[in-house]
């Protein structure tokens, strides 16, 4: 019988700690594995069902973050989910989320990755920690790029509000003309002698 190693939790909550949730089979039944940076998690849930409880747990739906995502970035597949934009917290997946061999990674961890094979591809997190996953080097390239393109959008919206804040806060007082608006605001009669 296969041992699953990790600390055995309910329902997962993706946080700044999170590097990525892989699928794992036991017992005809798909479980989370989530990897975090210094400790490893055993969620009786499918990685998705812990990605749309992490959405709900930030106070939005899995379904509107996706609307969101196609909005700013005009896709329609695989998209990457924005979980909590004020943590940097994106992630990513491999294949379609329903599909039961979808890891999901999350990008702020990843400080680099490599081809290993076809359909291998090495990722080295920030904690220098590295790993094998089956997945091309070509997907995974699109899909960091994807993320770090929406990363991007988001933020630009969010730098422009601020802007757009700080001029509205700090513009110049209206200047007023220094001649009385009372000798342009008559009209004037001119008499012919």
């Amino acid at each position: 019988m296969k041992v699953l190693k990790g600390i055995k939790i309910g329902e997962y909550v993706v946080n700044t700690c999170t590097m990525y949730i892989e699928p794992v089979e036991y017992a005809n039944k798909i479980y989370s594995r989530i990897v975090e940076v210094e400790a490893e998690f055993l969620s009786p849930f499918k990685p998705l069902h812990n990605i749309k409880h992490s959405c709900e747990f930030y106070g939005v739906d899995y379904e509107s973050r996706r609307k969101g995502t196609r909005l700013l970035i005009d896709r329609s597949r695989k998209l990457p989910i924005v979980i909590e934009p004020f943590n940097g917290i994106y992630a990513f997946c491999t294949v379609s989320p329903s599909d039961l061999k979808c890891f999901w990674f999350i990008l702020d961890h990843i400080k680099d990755y490599r081809r290993v094979s076809a359909r291998e591809t090495m990722v080295i997190f920030h904690n220098d920690q590295s790993r094998t996953f089956p997945v091309s080097y070509n997907t995974f390239n699109t899909q960091m790029l994807r993320t770090s393109y929406l990363q991007t959008k988001l933020m630009q919206r969010v730098d422009f509000n601020k802007k757009k804040e700080f001029y509205l806060l700090h513009r110049p007082k209206s200047s007023k003309a220094s001649e009385s608006s009372g000798k342009y605001s008559k009209k004037r009669k001119i008499r012919n002698h």
